[in-house]
């Protein structure tokens, strides 16, 4: 039996984290880089840089890199067709393979479903579930070369519970987790696995618009679940290690919640 931090321990395994600049992708990023592993962090700059957090990223490489770890910073607007593809081919050609995806990147237009454009449409199409297939085909071949491999994507309490101002956000994590369950029975026995985490209502940058009004503020929480507040980044951290490491050897295909009691 490993002992308990072994259990945890991430040292000498090498992670790509979509969405790392900010919010739950930095604090996901941050944690695992803490467990031991490399990083490979992806970054939209140009739309890193509208929200305040163009050098985020670059910042967490740099200290990850003087502990003595090493870490790189990707560059890709994963709207683009084939970006997520790049981005998984530049990690595992600079750090050797990829056996951690934390696939956290999306994008959300919030606004009533006659409202949305064909373009809004192929952005979200792209973003929230074509680079998952991308990215997911670009690194597991190396996982399945090596039998071991932790494939992780970033839901939401939307794909059980959808909004009618989120309805093809809701419907693409519906259909994000739905291929991670199909992946996870298909290679149960292959030492790499496939699991969701789907947070609720979380602060960060997404929903800061909507903190501007603290009355307003304080209704959403009080509605979003039986805790009656938001969560904060780092408490999705706990669910998302366990997830990536070792101790989740015996688990594949779940959607964990982590949302407050969102979905009860």
């Amino acid at each position: 039996m490993s002992s308990f931090p072994e259990l945890f321990a991430l040292s000498g395994r090498r992670a790509l984290v979509t969405g790392a600049a900010s919010g739950i992708g930095y604090a996901i990023a941050r944690a695992l880089a803490d467990a031991g592993a490399e990083l490979a962090l992806h970054t939209a700059r140009n739309l890193d840089a509208v929200a305040g957090y163009e050098r985020s990223a670059n910042d967490l490489a740099a200290e990850i890199c003087q502990r003595g770890q090493r870490a790189i910073v990707i560059d890709a607007d994963l709207s683009l067709p084939r970006a997520a593809r790049e981005v998984a081919t530049q990690a595992c050609e600079t750090l050797g393979y990829v056996d951690v995806l934390v696939v956290c990147a999306s994008v959300q237009q919030r606004q009533p479903f006659s409202s949305i454009d064909a373009h809004q449409i192929e952005a979200e199409l792209t973003t929230n579930f074509r680079s998952t297939i991308d990215l997911i085909q670009g690194v597991l071949p190396g996982m399945l070369e090596q039998s071991w491999g932790r494939v992780l994507a970033i839901g939401s309490i939307n794909q059980l519970r959808p909004e009618p101002e989120l309805a093809t956000y809701a419907a693409l994590k519906a259909a994000q987790h739905n291929l991670i369950v199909n992946l996870a029975r298909a290679h149960a026995s292959s030492g790499v696995t496939f699991n969701t985490l789907s947070p609720g209502l979380i602060e960060t940058e997404r929903n800061r618009w909507r903190r501007d009004n603290p009355t307003e503020w304080l209704q959403i929480t009080q509605a979003a679940n039986p805790m009656q507040r938001a969560g904060k980044p780092a408490e999705v951290v706990g669910a998302a290690l366990l997830l990536c490491s070792p101790a989740s050897s015996f688990i594949t295909g779940i959607d964990l919640q982590v949302c407050g009691g969102g979905q009860l």
